[in-house]
């Protein structure tokens, strides 16, 4: 009798938890933020229904804000909101593929080490004890907007020997430190024990130019301190003419890199405003489109399929070429990031020039039946002709194009 209650129980538990688990998964697997083309409609099946079909059809009053929408299950039951947003079917941009100089200035200075200072009394960091963190933006001391990190070293030493009150940026939040400053034995000046940085440059390659709206974008993936590993809080920024001289091959175990310099750096193709998951945004002039090039439509993700694409970048010179990649899978994404999709190269020349995906190719279009797909963002270090893309989606997104 037990037996067969045993095998009755599981007769009737197993489907429970198979159909559980199945809607389970159906539901992690849409996406919270979904893009749609104007006109279109979310299509689900008889397991998660919006309130009415008006709710889930992308129009114009959707273009400048996300338009919130309460999934339910068969109807009935709220299981998950998501947001959608309309893509106009008109937008079209200019693939880039072009190396581009990029000279970044923080918001303040950027906190990236602490020290100690020796004094009479022993070691002591007063930084660190006035509660400033490494990875924080200082945009303030006693009032004064901070702009370089000479600013800082002027306004501890001319302290005196008085507290000084630090205004401070940490993940967004704003706050006031008071620090007092100790005289070091060394050189006989006040110090309060922090290194900082004030701005950084580097060489990455163009994604796409909006002649429209002047807007562009570039990287793909955001530009983060090579001390602290966070994403630079910028002020301003540029971009300038760039060109790629060598080629540091990629091995299994060793990334490869693009090594570029800058050229005519007085020459400003554009003012970098944003600096975040997705790449970097700004407006520029139409320098930035290469010679010959002619706008094209985008993706959104679920028109990209597995299989063949190019990427449009430079290893040498600057002008861009294309080269053949496979999209080997493509991942599920809740928010803008910069690992989207599994891309590998299979073009024999690139293959033999770069080993595959080299460090400054970040940015190089991913293009597939003649649409602007995504962008190259990362290298697997173990495998060098594999990385990462990002939705093209995502860093249109950003870039506010959407909105305008």
């Amino acid at each position: 009798m037990y037996i067969k209650k045993k095998k009755f129980l599981c007769f009737i538990l197993i489907p429970i938890l198979l159909i559980t688990l199945s809607v389970y998964y159906k539901v992690q697997s849409v996406p919270k933020t979904i893009f749609l083309r104007e006109g279109e409609c979310l299509k689900f099946d008889n397991i998660l229904k919006a309130k009415n079909k008006d709710e889930i059809k992308a129009n114009k009053d959707v273009y400048n804000s996300y338009k919130k929408i309460k999934l339910n299950l068969f109807g009935i039951l709220p299981v998950k909101s998501i947001f959608l947003h309309s893509v106009s079917n008109d937008i079209k941009i200019y693939p880039g593929g072009q190396p581009v100089g990029v000279k970044l200035n923080t918001k303040g200075v950027l906190v990236i080490a602490l020290s100690d200072i020796r004094t009479s009394k022993g070691n002591v960091s007063p930084a660190a004890l006035g509660g400033i963190q490494v990875g924080d933006n200082i945009t303030k001391i006693d009032g004064t907007y901070v702009k370089n990190a000479e600013q800082v070293q002027s306004a501890v030493n001319n302290c005196s020997g008085n507290k000084i009150r630090i205004t401070i940026e940490r993940k967004g939040n704003i706050s006031e430190k008071i620090v007092n400053p100790v005289k070091g034995e060394d050189n006989n000046k006040y110090k309060i024990g922090l290194w900082v940085r004030d701005c950084a440059a580097g060489v990455g390659t163009l994604t796409f130019y909006d002649n429209k709206t002047g807007i562009f974008a570039a990287l793909g993936h955001p530009i983060t301190d090579i001390d602290t590993g966070t994403i630079m809080n910028i002020s301003y920024g540029e971009v300038i003419p760039s060109s790629i001289i060598s080629i540091k091959k990629g091995s299994k175990g060793n990334p490869g890199e693009l090594k570029g310099v800058f050229v005519e750096e007085q020459k400003v193709l554009g003012k970098i405003s944003k600096n975040t998951e997705c790449g970097i945004f700004g407006n520029g002039d139409k320098r930035l489109i290469n010679e010959g090039s002619k706008p094209m439509k985008i993706a959104l993700r679920d028109e990209i399929k597995e299989g063949p694409a190019k990427i449009l970048t430079t290893v040498e010179g600057d002008k861009p070429k294309l080269y053949d990649i496979r999209i080997e899978k493509l991942l599920q994404q809740d928010s803008p990031g910069a690992k989207s999709m599994l891309i590998r190269v299979t073009d024999p020349k690139l293959l033999n020039k770069t080993g595959g995906i080299v460090q400054g190719m970040s940015g190089s279009p991913i293009i597939q039946n003649n649409k602007i797909v995504g962008a190259v963002t990362h290298v697997l270090i173990n495998k060098p002709d594999v990385g990462y893309g990002i939705y093209i989606e995502w860093m249109l997104n950003d870039s506010n194009i959407l909105s305008r």
